[in-house]
């Protein structure tokens, strides 16, 4: 098995390994799966420069970009290239992991002609007794050429309040009918809640856009908070899509080892942190997920991490070639890596190399690709194919 052969180099370097997941070490140096294609396919052109930018979102029919910053602010980069302060946003619990997080637009919004949009955030809030967790709220977003701002925000979802300051994920997608949020909960690196159906961690929840519990759920009769669960077992996602058939997919970092990109199925436990196709950080092994078929297995996985920020799937024209195909920031890996869907399996079919940690990926309007950096000073950056 992989894990086995780099058991020994997992033992030597669970620090670096530890770093490349989860913090803003770089470790450019990992290698892309052998017979991908890493030419390179981008102009790249800066267009401004945040500090710890964590996600972006474009408001629904404009050309505004919704850019969080994970210390607490929010940004609007505008069609003519200023950047402008959001007013309005919540207090955040900045630290670790923890600060202002994922944020997200109703696109049934697109072709509304009234000023406002109706927005969605997610960051970290602090409770009593030095715990903290993520919470999600729902507001209003206007924007105009001066000014931009969020109003009547309200806390619709919380997560379960433990101590620690990681693995918050806090991710929203939006079912492809516009009818429900789900909202990725990690584990916050306590493990076994994630196997415990009477908490929210290391879950997946499915919510009505108000935040209930929605109708259908697969332990809906079994009281709050498991009725909001959809899938669990999960560690730390930092991506939550839906692929154009529809079907959701959640990508997650593992340990030591054992990234993963999984369909996300109703009621399913996906094995952590019973199995995983990593290790401990102290080399402790972990059982393969081939040990346990009870659990879902990754469609994907990756020895060593690529540690992802985000990922989308592409839909656009500019990269023809490219439609229907995950394309994933990546922090550890300084790269864009790009997946192949077939069916409920997947390839890497790409590795593009951006030298410096990437954060957040996002489709711009026209088809080209607008990426975030990691960090202080991180860049915005549009790609466009070479010519």
């Amino acid at each position: 098995m992989i894990k086995q052969t780099l058991q020994s180099a997992i033992l030597l370097s669970s620090a670096s390994l530890l770093l490349a997941s989860c913090s803003a070490e770089a470790n450019g140096d990992i290698p892309a799966t052998p017979g991908v294609d890493t030419a390179d396919p981008f102009t790249i052109e800066r267009l401004g420069e945040f500090e710890e930018p964590w996600a972006a979102a474009f408001a629904p029919g404009t050309e505004t970009l919704v850019i969080t910053e994970k210390e607490g602010t929010i940004k609007a980069y505008m069609p003519n290239g200023r950047t402008l302060d959001v007013s309005g946003a919540p207090e955040v619990d900045y630290g670790g992991q923890g600060g202002m997080g994922d944020v997200a637009f109703l696109e049934s919004e697109a072709s509304s002609t009234l000023g406002s949009r109706t927005i969605y955030l997610s960051w970290v809030e602090a409770g009593s007794g030095g715990k903290r967790g993520a919470a999600v709220g729902k507001g209003q977003f206007t924007c105009a050429a001066q000014s931009c701002s969020i109003n009547d925000l309200n806390v619709i979802w919380r997560q379960d309040k433990v101590s620690g300051k990681g693995h918050y994920s806090h991710r929203l997608a939006f079912s492809p009918d516009g009818e429900y949020l789900y909202v990725a909960s990690g584990d916050r690196q306590k493990k076994q809640p994630a196997q415990d159906l009477t908490n929210n961690l290391g879950t997946v929840v499915r919510l009505t856009l108000d935040g209930k519990p929605a109708e259908g759920n697969p332990f809906a009769d079994q009281g709050s908070p498991t009725d909001q669960i959809w899938s669990y077992g999960h560690r730390n996602i930092l991506g939550l899509q839906f692929d154009a058939e529809g079907r959701l997919w959640d990508l997650e970092h593992g340990p030591a080892g054992g990234d993963e990109l999984n369909l996300v199925e109703r009621g399913a436990n996906y094995g952590w942190p019973v199995v995983s196709d990593g290790d401990e950080y102290s080399g402790r092994d972990i059982p393969d997920h081939s040990t346990r078929p009870e659990f879902s297995t990754a469609a994907i996985g990756w020895t060593p991490v690529i540690a992802p920020g985000n990922y989308i799937f592409y839909s656009g024209d500019m990269f023809d070639a490219w439609k229907g195909d995950a394309l994933i920031a990546g922090l550890s890996s300084e790269a864009i890596v790009r997946v192949t869907i077939d069916g409920e399996t997947a390839t890497e079919t790409g590795r593009y190399t951006m030298k410096r940690r990437i954060r957040e990926i996002v489709q711009a309007p026209d088809g080209s690709l607008l990426v975030l950096e990691d960090g202080g000073d991180a860049g915005l950056l549009k790609l466009t194919p070479r010519q």
